[in-house]
């Protein structure tokens, strides 16, 4: 019979479920189906000229991420009839190889394309689009069977309670509470929820929201992902590996809002727009500068309604969902962070408790194993009772640490890294010393 404190190994389990693949936008075939205003594509085209110089019309679509054809081409004709806009040289009979420039007059309505916004990049989408192609993905996101949780996690050593409590969790995709003591793997479980998200998610680099244009995609938090040979895709969408955004004691409420950089006078999204289709953790919960009932406070109508409010900075109002898993994870006891109304709200709550003697030993085998050390169970128990006489709480985290203690000082007396008598003494006493002498 499999016990509360069962150690899970390499588990023999069928392979993971296949993930659902959300509909690819596809790429638009006319003006009219970019969904942007006319003068949007204007825009970008003169900066596209302005900022580039002399390029080719095919160097233009590429930098928008739009079809020549029957979009760019066509914007450019607009451009040339106006007088913006000139053939400088054309090394072919193509159209698509004819280079461009601005005129004086060009070159002036460019500039004041600038003073709107310095946005040079794929077009944005309609926030329309965006909202659309979220709740989309969000009806087909994947979940994951005990299975796929057991390969995930094969490399912690985890009570089967934790693992059950964490499946439906992430399944029902909303929010998690994970708290404990500290140093017993609360952050790596996150973590490791992160990487085991399954498929992608179509990530928008810009959405133009009333006239102004909110950068979405980050290359710091979105792991791009390839798109089958033959695939026509909107280039201004992006796959990306589901995102693990993780926010801890730097975290203020002005990142939960839309941030705009007067400089350039473009929006970015917020850290939970960010981690859209994927994980946002709060790491070190009730660390942070802002006290916890204001940063909960922020989240209890998203967490409500699935939908969360901006404001731009010129006033404008603008309502985007909120997919994601919201998981916070904390050392701090839970009634002293949050009242029970919020608590309410968190549908899943998971302890860590520190591990039994029988975890203990399965963790330091395990390290012992990676750092080429020879496992004694001997040195296990004199741990546990170095531990036991200055009244220390064996943490997950210890044996990790003494065996690199360990390593270290074998390596500075130039010996094999092996738990003698005294290495272990010694790397005990300049491990332990703060928590002992707090005990």
């Amino acid at each position: 019979m499999k016990t509360a404190t069962e150690v899970l190994s390499a588990p023999r389990a069928a392979p993971a479920s296949a993930p659902a693949a959300p509909a690819v936008p596809r790429e638009p075939a006319s003006i009219a189906e970019t969904g942007l205003p006319f003068i949007v594509l204007v825009d970008l085209v003169l900066k596209a000229l302005y900022r580039r110089g002399q390029v080719t019309a095919t160097d233009v679509a590429q930098i928008l991420g739009l079809p020549l054809r029957h979009v760019v081409d066509n914007v450019l004709e607009f451009l040339k009839a106006e007088r913006l806009a000139e053939v400088r040289r054309s090394a072919a009979v193509a159209s698509s190889t004819f280079e461009y420039g601005l005129s004086e007059a060009g070159e002036m309505r460019a500039r004041e394309a600038l003073e709107r916004n310095e946005y040079l990049g794929p077009a944005p989408v309609p926030v329309t689009d965006y909202i659309a192609s979220i709740r989309a993905q969000a009806g087909v996101r994947s979940r994951l069977r005990r299975a796929d949780f057991e390969r995930a996690f094969a490399n912690l050593v985890l009570p089967r309670r934790v693992l059950d409590a964490l499946g439906p969790a992430f399944n029902r995709g909303r929010s998690l509470f994970i708290f404990g003591p500290p140093g017993n793997g609360k952050t790596t479980i996150a973590e490791v929820l992160g990487k085991a998200q399954p498929g992608a998610v179509l990530m928008p680099h810009a959405v133009l929201v009333d006239d102004q244009i909110v950068r979405v995609y980050d290359p710091v938090h979105h792991r791009p992902l390839p798109v089958p040979d033959g695939t026509r895709m909107d280039a201004r969408w992006i796959a990306v590996a589901r995102p693990l955004v993780v926010a801890g004691g730097e975290l203020t409420l002005e990142l939960l809002d839309l941030g705009y950089q007067a400089s350039s006078r473009i929006h970015h999204a917020s850290l939970q727009l960010k981690a859209t289709g994927g994980i946002l953790l709060i790491d070190d919960f009730g660390r942070q500068r802002v006290p916890p009932a204001e940063l909960l406070n922020r989240w209890i109508v998203p967490l409500d309604r699935g939908v969360d409010y901006y404001t731009l900075h010129n006033g404008a109002k603008v309502e985007l969902p909120f997919e994601l898993l919201l998981v916070f994870a904390t050392n701090l006891a839970p009634a002293d962070l949050v009242d029970e109304a919020f608590l309410r709200r968190i549908r899943y709550k998971l302890r860590i408790d520190s591990p039994t003697p029988e975890e203990y030993a399965e963790i330091f085998r395990r390290v012992c194993e990676r750092a080429g050390v020879a496992f004694q169970p001997q040195a296990v128990a004199t741990v546990l009772s170095y531990c036991a006489e200055r009244r220390i709480i064996p943490r997950s985290c210890h044996p990790r640490d003494i065996v690199e203690q360990l390593v270290d000082m074998a390596a500075y007396r130039e010996e094999p890294p092996a738990f003698s008598p005294e290495l272990l003494t010694l790397a005990c006493e300049s491990y332990f010393v703060q928590a002992s002498a707090s005990a």
